[in-house]
């Protein structure tokens, strides 16, 4: 073999089978990726991989009608840049020239078929670089510098530009308290991260490691993916951010240079990075700034959206619905919503938790012990599997700005205390209603319907749609029996189906206490202003007429929890074991559970020993009167409602037989009265 000549890669080996499919043409970039597969690409055949990676194999030469003048008003300064990064660079003498011109050529035409004024603040020198590296022939230069500018350099990439403003909601979303630490000392993304982005990491990057970004992020074939690289870079930086005590404009130089400090092996650890936290972000980050990219056409159409104002990053209703159904990884959302009781109770996202806003400023001790339960009632979520837990907690307003004004405090509250996952649902439920609307009358059977909650007892227009009894449960399933009402009326194709799935929705009331999710979250006044009322006493006979809450269960949404583990939870103050009786006469074996705050039925699963289902949650605070039987002292009934000036509404009703029951009531007879005592001061 001469000297200097490269041994050729060892049959069998992944180089050998890359280069190849290279050989052989028609190759794509699927068919690349799963070669590489993550690994170092051999510098004889990154011209090829790139080109695919870029899709301009086979593209012609765009120069071609071009005559060749370098006749631009700012021509000199393309001149003087293009000599100075030929300079940098070990090309023969006898190569400069023409490589010069190359260059000269490449930027000139470009300015003049996009009708763009050069200036050597846009780092155009910067992205050429490591094109000039591979040598490439003038078109296929042109073509590639193109496809870079075209596909991967986000629109307005100047000072104060919009790309800017998203990566700081990112940051935001990710990383609270290094946001707010660079905020403070008013250090925007673009102060430090204008040429991170710009030229893709080339300006500060070695050649080497410029490459080897380049080779990950143009076989990603994700634009977006920029973002995370910079934000791993931030992170990587924190703990040194945040003990800087020296002034704003070294902290923004230390930042600015932080890519030059990586090398060649810790490119691998910053792409691994970058996977997780681009797992660990909302579909909606690229979804809903696609404009960004692309086409010069297709970013044309305004933005609505203010990035540098938003108070954090919004998801789509549509991601929020999807992401929960989802099985394993992946972004997964707990839903807050922050809208006044009563116009959460009349119709929700079933698997929201209530967190009313207003509370933050009318009481705020009452918002403290609210926020406190959120969290909990997260973790709780989580831990037992639950399709409403998610460590992503998305809030949800009216969708009106004028309401959503309390709703944006409670908001900056979770920011300031640097909760991570923060997000806003976009469009609030106005959103969410027409979103719902919209996919039903394209297609019924589409199964979003069973998001919508359903309430056991709420008199409203959807019994008439298909005859049901005035408590919905025809079926036993309220949610699936809502579903069943609304794919009837679907079915018919009317004009007016998009209105009736909207009065659907907002004639489906449910009481902020006994939602699907975890009641736990406010110890308040159903209404505000009224004196909460709550008697004990007997009764003669079942109040027939009245709802009972089971109705609404659904084994397929409720919760599975191991009994033992939930009566040794340290809030449980009292556990009854008993038997749920239902109106029809059936028992099933279960515990009644006592909180400080709330009461919870776990219903025993016959099959599966020392596990349960949680029948039902129900606040203290909305039980209205306790009964039992004269003939039948054991048998206690439950009335949960609301107290207004017109008197108590009744809203759901529940009938345990409990062994030792006078015990059982006097106990939680004394812990309503606590929360009523409570209430009161």
């Amino acid at each position: 073999m001469a000297e200097g000549e490269e041994a050729p890669p060892p049959p069998g080996s992944w180089i050998k089978d890359l280069a190849d499919a290279l050989e052989e043409g028609g190759c794509d970039l699927e068919t690349v990726r799963n070669i590489i597969q993550g690994r170092q690409l051999p510098a004889d055949l990154r011209a090829k991989v790139w080109k695919i990676a870029l899709n301009v194999v086979g593209k012609g030469d765009s120069l071609a009608s071009w005559d060749g003048s370098l006749d631009l008003p700012e021509q000199s300064i393309i001149h003087k840049d293009c000599q100075e990064l030929i300079d940098q660079l070990s090309v023969p003498e006898e190569e400069k020239s023409v490589l010069i011109l190359d260059i000269e050529s490449v930027i000139t035409f470009y300015c003049k078929s996009r009708n763009v004024k050069y200036s050597s603040c846009l780092g155009w020198i910067h992205l050429l670089k490591p094109l000039v590296h591979l040598h490439l022939p003038r078109s296929d230069l042109y073509n590639c510098f193109y496809a870079i500018m075209n596909k991967f350099i986000p629109r307005d990439c100047f000072m104060k530009g919009r790309p800017f403003h998203l990566f700081r909601l990112l940051l935001q979303y990710h990383e609270p308290e290094l946001c707010s630490f660079l905020d403070t000392k008013k250090m925007t993304p673009d102060s430090y991260a204008l040429n991170w982005l710009g030229s893709l990491f080339s300006y500060y990057c070695s050649a080497e490691v410029t490459q080897a970004i380049w080779d990950g992020y143009l076989q990603q074939a994700d634009p977006f993916f920029i973002y995370f690289l910079m934000l791993i870079i931030l992170v990587n930086a924190k703990d040194v951010i945040l003990a800087q005590e020296s002034d704003k404009e070294e902290m923004i130089k230390f930042l600015e240079t932080s890519p030059a400090n990586l090398d060649l092996e810790d490119i691998e650890d910053l792409f691994s990075l970058a996977q997780y936290y681009c797992s660990k972000t909302p579909a909606s980050f690229r979804k809903d700034n696609h404009s960004l990219f692309g086409s010069s056409l297709l970013g044309l159409k305004d933005d609505d959206t203010d990035l540098s104002q938003a108070l954090c990053l919004a998801v789509s209703v549509s991601e929020i619905l999807q992401a929960n159904q989802q099985q394993g990884e992946g972004v997964r959302f707990f839903v807050v919503d922050c809208r006044p009781a009563e116009q959460y109770n009349a119709g929700h996202l079933s698997t929201a938790f209530h967190l009313d806003s207003d509370l933050m400023l009318q009481n705020p001790s009452e918002f403290a012990q609210s926020v406190k339960s959120l969290l909990e009632a997260q973790k709780q979520s989580i831990e037992s599997g639950s399709i409403a837990g998610g460590e992503h907690l998305c809030f949800m307003g009216s969708g009106r700005e004028e309401e959503d004004m309390y709703m944006n405090m409670v908001l900056a509250h979770f920011l300031q205390k640097n909760k991570e996952y923060v997000s806003i649902a976009k469009g609030g439920f106005m959103a969410l209603q027409q979103h719902l609307a919209d996919i039903n009358v394209e297609g019924p059977e589409n199964g979003y319907g069973h998001w919508i909650a359903s309430t056991s007892g709420s008199r409203n227009s959807i019994n008439s749609v298909d005859g049901d009894s005035p408590n919905g449960s025809g079926d036993g399933k309220g949610v699936k029996s809502l579903v069943n009402k609304m794919t009837v009326a679907l079915k018919t194709k009317s004009v007016n189906v998009k209105e009736k799935v909207i009065s659907f929705i907002e004639n489906t009331s449910t009481p902020v206490d006994s939602r699907h999710v975890s009641s736990s979250d406010r110890v308040g006044k159903p209404y505000r202003g009224v004196k909460p009322v709550f008697s004990i006493g007997d009764e003669e006979e079942y109040d027939t007429d009245e709802i009972d809450s089971s109705s609404m269960s659904d084994d397929d949404r409720k919760e599975v929890v191991n009994i033992q583990t939930w009566i040794n939870k340290p809030d449980v103050k009292y556990n009854f074991p008993c038997n749920e009786v239902k109106e029809n006469g059936h028992m099933f074996p279960s515990h009644l559970l006592v909180t400080a705050t709330h009461m919870y039925c776990l219903r025993e699963i016959p099959s599966r020993k020392g596990l349960a289902y949680i029948q039902s949650r129900q606040a203290l605070n909305s039980v209205v009167k306790i009964t039992s039987k004269k003939k039948h002292p054991e048998l206690i009934t439950f009335k949960y409602g609301n107290s207004s000036t017109s008197g108590i509404e009744i809203l759901a009703v529940e009938r345990y037989l409990i062994p030792n029951a006078s015990d059982a009531t006097k106990a939680i007879k004394q812990q309503i009265m606590k929360v009523l005592d409570a209430l009161e001061s």
